[in-house]
């Protein structure tokens, strides 16, 4: 029965959404006009690809929810012509308006079809406008004639400048001419870019593009091409005659003025970050990453490079470097809401940074947090502690000082220009207040952190992480009831309520196709991200206990200053990749996968290191920490946050998004996966990983979710059912076909994409 309901409600939502984008169109189109309904571009040709041809296309139709149905125009639809009223102007905002055919745009746009199809090599290509109406709609087709596509028999070059000649031929490999390819225009262009961009880093500050063209002979027959290659000598308006083309060198950099006089960022900062140095060729690259490398620096708001001509020598060119600085200090609060399985609270966050502690762009951070949250459903605390709070109170300090350059001896001058680089110090401070127990943290690390290639790859290494965690006080009812129990049962449980110690070293490494330009809303691209990571700890330590013959604890573990040290290794990989079918629709696909492996002197891996499944940024079906692993299920709300975490995860997902209207997005998903064990403990019955098993451990649940997106920040409110829920047996395996509301149904609110 209640399944029936579900599709009724889902067919009467559908049934809505079709009448809402259909109704009262007419009286939006004027008398003699047709509403845009669809266009679509066709080729005789199956070879020649209609994609790239979409970007030509002036006029598109309105929006559609998952490339079907036209929703974001019915609220527009539904406001009144009287638009002093402010429900019509709210809605007319937020809606869309119907596209109104216009022809003079639709014959632009076959001609740039045609001009575009002809510049890959088809000369003889012709493209047709089809008009089809139907009562008020119009559907728009282009449909392109390619003919035959002309190749390219010779190539000859004709370079007046044999100085120019030698460096072109030089870099030869680079180029993508070859006999035998396409005719294609949009190849030769990139040629001539070529060219332009290698003698613009070879001290040719006075050539651009205009000097390079190429000289077609189609007369040949069979379709074929004689194409020469023509780099004309320099010459300016002024002058008569063609010169060669001269190299300059840099006679010098200075910064302005007002840079260097107010002293607030000193000047060996900015000279280092300068990569244009004096007597070198003029390279266009090096102004381009002195743009790159001033802009890096936190106390830097703007910058400006200027090449002027020396004065004393014609062929000598100085460099003008300006930059704006920011402010140097600033103040932020937050308020953040929290529940932790339904235990409601709330935190405050004071932070304060110093974009220029010691004028050298210094970047130091001081953030503190407060935390509170009332907890309920624990009973026989009341009497373990003196004091009278019985809830969830935690503060922190934390503080970082980030260098922007590498602090680290031996690496090259070439290596530091062509990085951006910072070095990083961090300290932290938590103490946390349960009623079952107080834990107090405090970590220390240094780090790396570059980019490269317009921030496209960045690398990560923690040279020196060190984590201690101890437990300054444990209820006598915690510890009766969960840590001293004689069985081995929650030995999980009790491991991660030991003080410990983790020293460890790690390196991440991620990249992106497309450069970062700080939008994070853009997601319709097509791109595809790449993240892995690799840390281990603890062996620098086992092998100096092991040497010096230290003392064990009684669970066989070498303590150091009298603590346990955790050792393992752990590796994640990620994978991400977008598919755009249109500005408003794409299709992502998702795989992440991590392993963790403890060993040495440790049997279990630190809480903290662990993985989990669930939530946001998972399985949806599942509440955070609320899957796994294996077939394990939660009997023990109060200890099933320890039990239901692994040392395996995998996760994949595939997402539809779409636009929606206005600000709001929406996306339909599947989502799959779990967590695991390497080893088997009793406590986390059906939670061992094993090849043979895994596969049908894997759990599926689907759903719909709603952002708001302000292309800079983005809020998330996610929904999720189970399908597949690898905790039960018999029916219940398959919640798709045999639903539970309150069982099966999640609900996730989250800022950003998760993925």
């Amino acid at each position: 029965m209640k399944r029936r309901v579900g599709l009724l409600s889902i067919a009467y939502l559908l049934a809505i959404a079709f009448v809402l984008a259909g109704c009262s169109v007419s009286r939006f189109i004027p008398d003699g006009e047709y509403l845009l309904n669809d266009v679509k571009i066709h080729s005789t040709d199956k070879t020649v690809s209609t994609a790239p041809l979409q970007g030509y296309v002036q006029q598109h139709p309105n929006s559609r929810w998952f490339s079907a149905v036209k929703v974001p125009m019915a609220p527009y639809l539904m406001s009144g012509r009287d638009t002093t009223k402010r429900i019509n102007r709210f809605l007319q905002r937020v809606g869309q308006a119907p596209v109104i055919y216009d022809q003079q745009k639709a014959m632009r746009t076959r001609e740039n079809i045609e001009a575009a199809v002809r510049n890959m090599g088809y000369l003889q290509a012709d493209a047709s406008l089809l008009e089809r109406k139907r009562g008020f709609k119009l559907n728009a087709l282009y449909d392109i004639h390619p003919g035959p596509r002309y190749t390219v028999a010779s190539i000859d070059q004709e370079v007046e400048d044999p100085q120019v000649r030698a460096l072109i031929d030089s870099a030869a490999s680079a180029s993508r001419l070859s006999l035998g390819m396409p005719f294609d225009l949009n190849v030769l262009n990139e040629e001539r870019n070529r060219i332009n961009h290698l003698l613009r880093t070879h001290g040719y500050y006075q050539f651009n593009k205009e000097f390079v063209r190429f000289e077609a002979d189609t007369t040949l027959g069979h379709h074929e091409v004689a194409l020469s290659l023509v780099v004309d000598n320099y010459r300016s308006n002024q002058q008569a005659e063609r010169t060669p083309h001269r190299q300059f060198r840099v006679s010098g950099v200075q910064f302005s003025s007002d840079t260097i006089s107010n002293n607030y960022v000193r000047a060996g900062v900015l000279r280092v970050k300068n990569a244009i140095q004096p007597g070198e060729l003029f390279n266009e690259q090096h102004v381009q990453d002195t743009y790159n490398n001033l802009s890096a620096l936190g106390a830097v708001m703007n910058s400006s490079v200027t090449m002027v001509p020396d004065t004393t020598d014609s062929t000598q060119l100085r460099a003008l470097v300006g930059v704006t600085t920011n402010k140097r200090h600033a103040l932020n609060a937050e308020l953040e809401g929290t529940n932790t399985s339904g235990d409601l609270g709330a935190a405050v966050v004071l932070s304060y940074q110093n974009r220029n502690l010691f004028r050298g762009s210094e970047l130091f951070n001081v953030k503190l947090r407060g935390a509170y949250e009332a907890v309920k459903g624990l009973e026989g605390y009341e009497d373990d502690f003196n004091h009278k709070n019985q809830n969830y109170i935690e503060y922190s300090i934390e503080t970082s000082l980030a260098f922007p350059d590498f602090k680290f001896p031996w690496l090259s001058r070439s290596f530091r220009r062509q990085s951006h680089a910072t070095s990083e110090i961090s300290l932290m401070y938590d103490s946390q207040n349960r009623p079952e127990f107080h834990r107090r943290v405090v970590t220390a690390a240094w780090r790396y952190r570059w980019s490269q290639k317009n921030r496209q790859r960045q690398h990560r290494i923690d040279l020196l992480d060190l984590n201690y965690v101890f437990m300054p006080w444990i209820s006598k009812t915690f510890r009766r009831d969960y840590l001293d129990d004689a069985s081995s049962r929650n030995a999980i449980l009790r491991y991660n309520y030991e003080d410990l110690f983790i020293m460890k070293w790690g390196y991440t490494f991620s990249y992106t196709s497309q450069p970062l330009s700080g939008a994070i809303g853009s997601y319709g691209t097509n791109a595809y991200s790449i993240r892995f990571g690799a840390e281990t700890a603890g062996n620098i330590l086992y092998g100096i206990t092991s040497l010096l013959g230290t003392s064990k604890n009684s669970l066989g573990q070498y303590k150091l200053f009298n603590i346990a040290y955790a050792q393992y290794v752990k590796g994640d990989f990620d994978f991400a990749k977008s598919f755009r079918f249109s500005p408003e629709n794409s299709l992502v696909v998702h795989f992440g996968l991590g392993v963790a492996y403890p060993y040495g002197n440790s049997n279990i891996l630190p809480y903290e290191k662990r993985y989990f499944s669930g939530g946001a940024n998972s399985v949806r079906g599942w509440s955070v920490r609320g899957l796994g692993p294996g077939t394990f299920r939660g009997r023990d709300g109060r200890i099933d946050f320890i039990n239901q975490t692994g040392d395996v995860k995998l996760d994949m997902n595939l997402e539809y998004r779409a636009h929606l209207f206005w600000k709001i997005d929406g996306a339909a998903y599947i989502d799959a996966g779990n967590i695991w064990t390497i080893r088997a403990y009793d406590d986390q019955p059906g939670g061992q990983f094993r090849f043979d098993k895994f596969w049908r451990q894997i759990a599926v649940s689907y759903g719909l979710g709603l952002r708001l997106n302000f292309n800079y920040f983005i809020l998330r409110l996610d929904s999720g059912m189970k399908a597949i829920n690898p905790a039960f047996t018999g029916d219940d395996y398959y919640p798709i076909i045999h639903p539970d509301f309150k069982r099966d149904f999640a609900l996730h609110f989250a800022v950003g994409l998760p993925f």
